[in-house]
């Protein structure tokens, strides 16, 4: 069993379809661990604000077989692929690493955790001392560095 980090983003009916992914991923992968939750404006363009959290599975499948059945998930939560990059998500569930794999082809891990506070900081609060796939510094000591804090990021119940 190889642990996967993901990441999952939504601001369409946000508890709802949170909730329901974590229902989905938990009925597709069993024990999950999670993150805080938080609430952070849209990044890219206007609109509602988005719930962030990042999850840990542990699975059998390969990366591209747990991108396709994450992609499964989010279709039957009404997300439409081919949708512009920054918009609005019923749920968006992106495959941040999988165990300690380096493959830049794959995007793994992927380049979101360094970029933005909403993927990094929930990743530091649940794996703070797991070290960053191909680095030499942890989730926790990445965060500790990371120079953008944004003051809309606030931690929320779902």
């Amino acid at each position: 069993m190889t642990r996967a980090w993901i990441s999952a983003g939504t601001n369409v009916d946000p508890e709802h379809n949170m909730r329901a992914a974590l229902e989905n991923l938990e009925q597709a992968f069993g024990k999950l661990l999670l993150s805080p939750v938080y609430r952070t404006k849209a990044v890219g363009f206007e609109g509602y604000d988005f719930l962030n959290m990042v999850i840990g599975i542990d699975t059998a499948l390969g990366p591209d077989q747990l991108r396709t059945r994450l992609r499964e998930i989010e279709k039957s939560q009404g997300r439409m692929r081919g949708e512009e990059k920054f918009s609005p998500r019923t749920i968006d569930l992106d495959l941040l690493t999988w165990g300690d794999l380096v493959d830049k082809d794959a995007g793994i891990p992927r380049d979101e955790i360094l970029r933005y506070a909403f993927v990094l900081k929930p990743l530091a609060d649940v794996a703070p001392d797991e070290i960053y796939p191909g680095g030499t510094q942890t989730y926790g000591q990445l965060w500790d560095a990371f120079g953008q804090r944004p003051a809309g990021m606030v931690e929320v119940e779902l």
